[in-house]
Formats: C-alpha cells, structure tokens, sequence
C-alpha cells in the first residue's frame, strides 16, 4: 500500500466513518502495523501437503 493515509481518508468517507484530522496518525500508524503483521502471515511459506481450508461462504450458513 503506497498512501495509507490517503486509504484511509478515502475508506473513512466512502463508509461515511466521521474521521477527526487529529485521529488520523494514529489510525495510520495502526493500519501500518496492521499491514506489516498481516504481510508475516502471507509470507509463511506452507508445504504442499497441507489442504486448503475451505471458502466461508454465510449464504450457506442454515442449509
């Protein structure tokens, strides 16, 4: 993610969240370490032997 704090305004005002100009570094600093924690988890390497969970799909949720 290039501009995360241009992402974030954009999401803020494209889900109608009021965002105050002084929050922003802060929900900045927290989407940045988000990303950083997220990207570990899609860098772990896993063998080929392990099965893919399967798809969570809720409109089958009760059927």
């Amino acid at each position: 993610m290039k501009n995360i704090e241009k992402y974030v305004e954009c999401t803020a005002e494209l889900i109608n969240l009021p965002l105050q100009p002084e929050h922003l570094p802060g929900v900045v600093e927290n989407l940045e370490k988000i990303t950083a924690i997220a990207q570990l988890v899609i860098d772990f390497p896993l063998p080929p032997e392990i099965e893919q969970a399967p798809k969570f799909d809720p409109e089958k949720l009760g059927n």
